[in-house]
Formats: C-alpha cells, structure tokens, sequence
C-alpha cells in the first residue's frame, strides 16, 4: 500500500514513520525542505517539497498509484485542499483531513471527507481510517472475548440498510457517527457517505467483519 503524508510536522512525521513499520511504502510532503529532519532515524520513504494540493507535488509523491492520503498540515484551508484534489483528480479511496475548527470539520464530514481533530490522538485516529485493520479494536472487554471497533462506511454501503452489518453472535452495529453526531443505530437507518460505525464485535470474528467490509467495498467501490 502506497500513502501520501501532506504535512511532516509532529503528527505528520509520526504518522510517516508508523506507516513504514507497517509495511506500506510512504512519501511525505512539505512545503519546507528542512521539516524532513522530524522523520525517524533511518526513514526510508520519499521526500517531497511542495504544496500538498498541487498537482504536480502530489504528481511526484506518486499520488496516481496511492491507496491513502493523509493530509495533516498546520492549515484547515490546506488539508481540505489537499484532501480534496486526492479524492477529486486522482480518485483516492482513502483521504482524512486534519481540521483544527470543529464547524469545518462537520461540514467535510458531510461531503464525505473523513476529518480528525487536533487532539493527543490525532496520529492513532488518522492511521484508524487510513488503514481499517492497523489496530483491530478500540476497546475489548476485561476477558477479551468482546470488541468495539471503529470503522468507515464502506463506498457501496452507501443507500444500503445497515441491518444488514449485523450477523448473530459474531458482531452488531450499535451506533454510527454521521455529520459529527453519534447516534445510537436504528433498524431503518440507511448508510450515507462519510459514516463512522461503531461495531460490538465478538473478538474471534474481527477478521471475519473486516472481510465483510472489504468484499462489499470491492463489490461496489470505483475500481
């Protein structure tokens, strides 16, 4: 898997350095040559200067064969760019955006652009939606045997029931975050671009769900 990083501060050099432990081949992109120097000693992917929503930068960064983009700059208005000209131009199924103003933020969930806040989690959340499997539960109970876990709406669940995510003893969808409200799954509730679900999930059967995931995301993705 090939990730594009816009941004190499804090968040953004830690995030790149995560990525390459995890085997995915990365390239980071930032405006200011010597914001390389944050990245992990012995850091083996690209290094890009440019602007993160310019073509050609993002052209050169390998954008064109990128599963994700990561977009988690210092600026709002250059995230969303970026974000956007990824999902936009290069058809990018993977884009989050950092957005440190919680009103923007809404407002891009609502177009389908998953955002983060900028909070002492912002690196775990962007790997959770960059990558579905990375970290396979966000809470288990004290046995191990129950997860809750965390993940996008696939692309073709999109005006889909999501009863259907339900499988008997094995998970259960028990609340969705849409347009950055949570609420508590209801058996009409319809998917929408941009949902975040919330699973309880039998700990023997987390490959099982992401599976169900991927397959519907490949059945009806645009690839």
């Amino acid at each position: 898997m090939h990730v594009v990083v816009v941004g190499c501060g804090r968040v953004g050099s830690e995030l790149a350095g995560l990525l390459e432990k995890l085997g995915h081949t990365v390239a980071v992109v930032d405006k200011r040559k010597e914001a390389f120097r944050r990245l992990p000693t012995g850091f083996g992917g690209y290094r890009v200067v440019g602007f993160g929503f310019d073509r050609e930068t993002l052209i050169e960064a390998g954008i064109e064969q990128a599963d994700a983009l990561a977009a988690v700059t210092s600026g709002d208005n250059s995230n969303i760019m970026s974000a956007r000209v990824g999902r936009e131009t290069f058809q990018v199924e993977r884009v989050v955006a950092r957005i440190y103003d919680p009103r923007r933020a809404v407002i891009y969930q609502r177009l389908g652009i998953p955002t983060v806040a900028t909070v002492s989690w912002t690196t775990d959340q962007v790997l959770r939606r960059l990558i579905p499997g990375a970290h396979p539960a966000d809470w288990s109970d004290a046995t191990g045997s129950i997860s809750l876990v965390e993940r996008d709406l696939p692309p073709a669940w999109a005006g889909r029931s999501l009863t259907e995510l339900a499988e008997a003893g094995r998970f259960n969808l028990v609340a969705v975050t849409r347009g950055g409200s949570a609420r508590i799954a209801e058996s009409t509730l319809i998917g929408q671009q941009g949902d975040v679900l919330h699973l309880m999930v039998d700990a023997t059967s987390l490959d099982a769900l992401q599976s169900k995931l991927e397959a519907s995301d490949d059945a009806g993705g645009h690839h």
